[in-house]
């Protein structure tokens, strides 16, 4: 009797491991992922205030300090090397090639600690006359103690 009960309850975890499992799998809710989007797009909108005012350590402080950006000529590691990336883009207090916006365009929950987000960016410049410069993103955030940071950068 013992050994058929033991078989049956181990029967029995077996059957519920998969509801167990997805109950605990921290799947977020549309609330969390309302939630997880605000927070990435607040991050996202301070980034490009710094960018607009000329502050390179406000820009790149949406960067996590492992994050990986990719570039044509291959990958940049670390927030460090992304900042010496933008340097030149920096010069007096300002930023010389335009206004930085963005245009979210989707995202996607990975995790409850992981949002892949598509965006457009576009650099206005100050000239009326001149063109501005627009391209894609595709932004992988992690949710860290001190917020949202970018963990992977591709932008073209």
């Amino acid at each position: 009797m013992r050994r058929c009960f033991h078989g049956l309850m181990a029967l029995g975890l077996m059957l519920a491991a998969p509801a167990i499992a997805g109950a605990q799998s921290g799947k977020p809710t549309a609330a969390m992922a309302t939630m997880m989007q605000n927070g990435v797009a607040a991050a996202l909108k301070d980034s490009a205030a710094g960018w607009n005012a000329g502050n390179l350590d406000r820009f790149v402080a949406i960067y996590a300090p492992d994050a990986t950006f990719v570039t044509p000529g291959g990958l940049v590691q670390g927030r460090a090397a992304i900042a010496e990336h933008y340097r030149p883009s920096f010069t007096g207090g300002t930023n010389k090639r335009g206004t930085l916006s963005f245009e979210t365009l989707g995202s996607r929950v990975i995790s409850p600690a992981h949002l892949l987000l598509w965006a457009r960016w576009t650099l206005t410049p100050a000239d009326p006359a001149a063109k501005a410069e627009t391209g894609m993103t595709t932004l992988l955030f992690e949710h860290r103690p001190e917020g949202w940071r970018i963990i992977s950068d591709h932008s073209s």
